[in-house]
């Protein structure tokens, strides 16, 4: 989850960081649910592995969007927690993205997009990060070509 916290300083996105449990805290995570959602919480993220009904237990504590990352925890590498992120009842959604941390990245990145609809600076701060990584890549392709060219 580190890389979800990195893209969110590098957008100079204010988070909260918090341990719990579905299954082994219920009380705190609804709790804390009820507390950031009056802190003004925009967009939640859990993170979960095998049974991985965190996602799950938050959408059902709040109106505010949720996105699951299914960690690759445990023998099957992510698939259950995939699927237990993914598989919500009507009504109470969750945005899943990837298992790991192409998942933990994409987290932070759907929870700023989600937040620039109501903030022009952020979009614009999301704007330049895609166009620095286009730069980025623009530039390794010259690169290749240059080198191929020898």
């Amino acid at each position: 989850m580190q890389s979800t916290l990195d893209v969110l300083r590098a957008l100079a996105i204010p988070y909260e960081v918090k341990i719990t449990s579905a299954h082994r805290t219920p009380d705190t995570t609804h709790t804390y649910v009820k507390d950031a959602d009056q802190r003004g919480c925009a967009v939640f993220i859990a993170a979960a592995g095998l049974a991985a009904h965190l996602a799950g237990a938050v959408s059902a504590a709040t109106l505010k969007p949720v996105i699951g990352v299914p960690l690759d925890a445990g023998p099957l590498k992510g698939m259950d927690s995939l699927l237990s992120t993914v598989q919500m009842p009507g009504g109470i959604p969750v945005a899943t993205v990837a298992i790991g941390k192409a998942g933990a990245k994409n987290a932070a990145y759907l929870a700023s997009q989600i937040m620039a609809l109501g903030d022009t600076e952020l979009a614009t701060r999301i704007r330049a990060e895609r166009e620095a990584n286009a730069k980025g890549v623009i530039e390794k392709d010259a690169k290749l070509q240059a080198d191929l060219a020898r």
